[in-house]
């Protein structure tokens, strides 16, 4: 697996929180859990939810390979793994191909799971997450070399979890993005369906003149509650979301 730099990860946790790291193949995991429900058991039995999801969706893909490449929606067959038609769904609604959502899918079959064992928990997967919190949260908005970067972040309530709050980037990390945003964030229920979303919105922005249509474009799709685009030094907000300055 090609390197790549997390090194973000360590100024946005939160500080109530006990983290640790789930790498299977090309998922790579930061999870964070309440101090008194941490314990090592509980690391694997994660990473034994990883991968077997991951050897559903790897067994699902080598018998229908289109899966894996389409850059449009896909109609999946009957035999799909939940996690597959999960993503196909989410796919469908945003316009995309379903590999689009594969890292929200991940990062919410986590956090649902955990949620039984932790009532805060937060699941990070290369940007994507699934958060659910007893409190206040506030979550760091990176957008690469923009002088907005590290300078924002979204205040989530606790009334308003679990939600995902997944990004999608053209300047930033080896994801594929046919936009040009720095950061494309998207806030919804479903953290698979905001990692679909996401990579829609951040397709659409080519220059600043772009973001304010495109973040208005995004609140319009049923389930999602909130967007934000930022390119260059400029920034667009719509929908249920309360920007505040980043403290770290």
């Amino acid at each position: 697996m090609d390197y790549v730099d997390r090194s973000y990860r360590r100024q946005f946790r939160q500080e109530d929180l006990t983290y640790f790291q789930v790498v299977v193949r090309q998922t790579d995991l930061s999870v964070g859990v309440r101090r008194d429900r941490f314990s090592l058991e509980l690391t694997r039995w994660v990473e034994e939810i990883v991968r077997e999801q991951r050897v559903l969706l790897e067994n699902y893909i080598e018998s229908d390979p289109v899966f894996l490449q389409a850059m449009e929606p896909q109609a999946i067959r009957p035999d799909a793994p939940p996690i597959a038609a999960d993503m196909a769904d989410a796919a469908r609604i945003a316009g995309v191909g379903p590999m689009a959502a594969v890292a929200g899918a991940f990062a919410q079959y986590v956090g649902r799971a955990l949620v039984r064992r932790s009532k805060d928990v937060i699941v990070e997967n290369g940007g994507d997450i699934f958060l659910r919190s007893t409190r206040q949260r506030r979550i760091g908005v990176f957008a690469g070399s923009s002088a907005l970067s590290n300078r924002i972040a979204l205040e989530i309530m606790p009334e308003d979890t679990p939600v995902g709050i997944c990004t999608s980037s053209g300047t930033v990390g080896p994801s594929l993005s046919l936009g040009k945003a720095d950061a494309a964030v998207i806030l919804s229920p479903s953290a698979i369906l905001a990692d679909a979303v996401a990579t829609t919105v951040g397709n659409l922005v080519q220059s600043k003149e772009d973001i304010q249509a495109a973040v208005e474009f995004a609140v319009g799709i049923d389930g999602i509650t909130g967007a934000l685009i930022i390119k260059d030094d400029h920034l667009a907000a719509c929908g249920r979301l309360k920007l505040v300055p980043l403290t770290v």
